[in-house]
């Protein structure tokens, strides 16, 4: 996994610190995490999101969207999971479908990686639970953080191309295709690159 850097749980290791600072190191390795599909594209390394700025952009959004176009849901709670839909990758990193890793091994690798980023965090049970329910994705809250998910990515693909970018046409196609919502599926950015 490309990373801007080594883990920073391994920078205080043996330090007596409060658990809340523990988990923050932790949590801390999502912004050295670059997003492994863009590099995979040939997005530079010095230019490619990290883990963090996406689930911040995915929170933000969910925060915005589900306000203003979903008011049945609860905002705060969709916010929350986006924060964390991520977390499974502070130790698993950020596995792609090219990697050759069955979606059942990716998911054992993320949860055994979340449970242990916030093992000492009191509170926990929460953000498991905020987490698991994103993994299900059986509630209305948890498919609409997903189709956030999603829409984000191509948001950024679109931004890439902005950039002067090229060769991320199956990453508004994926975009497109995996947004279940209508009115998000409305927001996806279309490919400026002429055909």
């Amino acid at each position: 996994m490309k990373t801007k850097g080594d883990h920073p749980s391994k920078l205080i290791e043996g330090e007596d610190l409060p658990p809340v600072i523990r988990t923050y190191y932790a949590l801390s390795q999502l912004k050295r995490l670059l997003r492994q599909g863009w590099l995979r594209c040939d997005v530079p390394a010095e230019r490619c999101e990290s883990v963090a700025e996406h689930s911040f952009a995915v929170a933000i959004l969910a925060l915005f969207l589900a306000r203003d176009h979903f008011p049945e849901l609860d905002a705060f709670h969709v916010a929350k999971m986006a924060l964390l839909h991520e977390l499974g990758e502070i130790g698993a990193g950020d596995i792609t479908p090219f990697d050759g890793i069955s979606p059942d091994e990716k998911e054992r690798r993320e949860r055994e990686s979340m449970i242990e980023s916030l093992r000492d965090l009191p509170g926990a049970e929460e953000y498991r639970a905020l987490w698991e329910e994103f993994e299900a994705g059986e509630t209305p809250e948890a498919r609409f953080v997903n189709d956030i998910d999603k829409l984000e990515m191509g948001l950024q693909a679109a931004l890439y191309e902005r950039e002067g970018l090229e060769g991320l046409d199956h990453f508004f196609e994926s975009s497109a295709r995996l947004v279940s919502s209508p009115v998000l599926r409305a927001l996806i950015p279309k490919s400026r690159r002429p055909k």
